[in-house]
């Protein structure tokens, strides 16, 4: 079985040819760098991802995560291949070196997490996780708490958690029932008890820092009086070195459909009433740093979803190519012919076609968006940093949500493509159709993420930072089509560009009416139209990009590369986008036939 997770062509063609990373180096911030450094370190991470990482993958599903006596142990390779990964200094390259970090560019830093993240996610959440807190306290914390936490999470000595969810108050933040009171000492003791954390107990770190959402006695009631406070499972004394243990326990551990290498547990804070923490940012505006959090943790999930669908892929193509059943339908009536490699058969190529064209996008759409963070931070005109921003904005519900599904239906083919075999635990790929489901429901599902979208990010300055999506995806329609073998594809795409833009006028309408409900019982399907669209564009990019190379003189090997990658971005708007835009025909029509249902017919 091939070892494979991201192919390192592709790669480097996204970064330095779609993206042109290389214009990176003229921003002062990384002066320092070179393609060739760059170069290097995403070597460095595959190589620990394919020698160290990817083995663990089945030791995560097979042994899963033990709980004992409130103590939580993850297989017992783990705990090698994150050591191996500390010492590599792979855990935390965009951050400043300051605090631990590379400093590299966030591009370049998504490359090197394809490889680490492709190859065991659950394994990659105990290190990256920290990163998210790290993040919120360099943010909003105050000198000495920066002092006392960043480094150690950002370089993963410690690990890092979200405490939001609550048994009676999962999506409905602002109920919550954990309370905070200030101390004399100004800590604040912690009561209350919250589910569904990830990675909230577990023996691969010396320390797991914890932000908890939680409401000081006497604040508003609902999300207007929640704040959040850090709280360490081990105390962290003013000088860096750990105290006792804080009053905070992993009670249970879920035992779930899949993700068995994950823990994901249940909390109680301040059962003997000794929990505390401390106040991060003001008092009751934990929400709204939380968000900085969430946002990240968004992008993660559907960064999820395009690399276990990565990983399902090319599982898949290795598996068609080697494995020989039946024969040509040209030589169908022959008895004498020979078998053939399935991947000769045509409804296995349609399956690793459409495979193909949604990893390609996906990987794309990622790669884009964290250019966009770069360009948020350093581009010399303020133009293109407020541009970046708004991507940012608009787009990250568009990953969580689209690549956790795309992601997940990429595994299913790929169980269909190794037949009765894939249904088995002999081969890896049902492991990974249990394993990336969860990525479509936690941190907010994927009709969380359509409200949120149809809500909030759609009427973004007025709906001017949807327009700015369009005019963007508007700029590579207008260069493909100066060029003869793509104007099919730049039409099929503009027509759906255009049909976006009604369908998006349709539903915000109608979310402003007496048709509201109508409106978000579509958000969902408008969310899949946009994110259809959007990777669209992505390979109308990625399909320009390629015929300019291949008026180069390029060898025989890269002619078959950019050839592939126009003929997959052809697959896409031939076989995936009418498909798009039936949908978004039916988006506009807001059938009421879901809400006009009487309950009791539903029996």
């Amino acid at each position: 079985m091939a070892q494979l997770i991201a192919d390192q062509k592709e790669i480097e063609f996204i970064l330095y040819e779609q993206f042109n990373a290389e214009e990176l180096l003229t921003y002062k911030k990384y002066k320092g760098f070179s393609k060739k450094i760059f170069g290097m370190i995403i070597s460095e991470a595959r190589k620990v991802a394919i020698k160290e990482i990817l083995p663990t993958l089945r030791d995560g599903d097979k042994q899963g995560v033990r709980f004992e006596n409130g103590k939580v142990m993850v297989p017992d390779s783990f705990h090698r291949a994150r050591k191996v990964l500390r010492e590599s200094d792979l855990t935390s390259t965009m951050e400043d070196p300051e605090w631990g970090g590379q400093g590299l560019p966030f591009l370049i830093s998504i490359a090197i997490l394809d490889y680490i993240v492709g190859a065991n996610y659950s394994l990659s959440g105990y290190i990256n996780m920290g990163h998210g807190t790290g993040k919120m306290i360099e943010l909003f914390g105050t000198d000495t708490l920066k002092k006392m936490f960043v480094e150690n999470l950002y370089t993963s000595r410690w690990s890092g958690t979200m405490l939001l969810t609550e048994s009676e108050a999962g999506t409905e933040v602002g109920a919550i029932t954990t309370t905070a009171r200030k101390n004399d000492d100004n800590t604040y003791s912690i009561i209350g008890n919250k589910i569904f954390i990830t990675a909230g107990e577990h023996d691969l770190a010396d320390n797991i820092i914890h932000p908890v959402l939680a409401r000081i006695e006497g604040a508003p009631k609902g999300s207007r009086g929640i704040s959040i406070f850090i709280v360490p499972k081990i105390w962290v004394n003013k000088d860096k070195t750990l105290g006792k243990h804080n009053d905070i326990q992993c009670v249970g551990i879920e035992e779930k459909m899949g993700f068995h290498g994950s823990a994901t547990c249940a909390m109680a804070l301040g059962s003997k009433g000794e929990c505390r923490g401390f106040l991060l940012g003001e008092e009751n505006k934990g929400l709204e740093i939380m968000f900085h959090m969430m946002n990240e943790a968004r992008l993660s999930v559907g960064f999820q979803g395009s690399t276990t669908a990565s990983l399902a892929y090319l599982y898949a193509l290795d598996y068609a190519r080697h494995r020989v059943q039946g024969k040509d339908l040209a030589e169908s009536r022959n008895p004498e012919a020979e078998s053939i490699p399935i991947i000769r058969h045509p409804d296995v190529r349609r399956m690793l076609t459409w495979m193909k064209a949604h990893v390609d996008g996906m990987r794309s759409l990622v790669y884009y968006v964290s250019l966009c963070f770069d360009k948020k931070e350093n581009a010399f005109d303020e133009t293109q940093r407020e541009l970046a921003g708004d991507m940012i904005e608009l787009l990250t519900p568009v990953i969580k949500s689209c690549c956790a599904e795309r992601g997940f239906e990429v595994c299913v083919q790929a169980v269909q493509v190794f037949g009765g075999y894939g249904y088995t635990k002999e081969f890896p790929v049902e492991q990974l159709v249990r394993d990336v489901k969860i990525a479509s429901i936690y941190e907010g599902t994927d009709g969380i993420q359509a409200m949120d979208f149809l809500v909030r990010k759609l009427g973004m300055k007025k709906g001017l930072v949807f327009k700015g999506l369009l005019n963007e995806m508007g700029k590579t329609i207008k260069d493909a089509k100066k060029i003869e073998s793509l104007e099919f594809m730049s039409d099929s795409l503009a027509k759906a560009v255009e049909a976006l833009g009604i369908t998006a006028l349709s539903i915000g309408g109608a979310a402003m009416s007496e048709k509201y409900a109508s409106a978000f019982a579509h958000a969902h399907p408008f969310l899949e139209a946009t994110g259809d669209v959007v990777m669209g564009w992505m390979h109308l990019w990625r399909a320009l990009t390629a015929v300019n190379a291949l008026k180069k003189n390029t060898g025989q090997k890269n002619q078959a590369f950019y050839k592939g990658i126009v003929t997959c971005a052809r697959f896409y708007m031939e076989a995936v986008l009418p498909v798009t835009m039936g949908r978004m025909a039916s988006v506009q029509a807001l059938s009421d036939a879901a809400l006009t249902m009487d309950e009791a017919s539903f029996d």
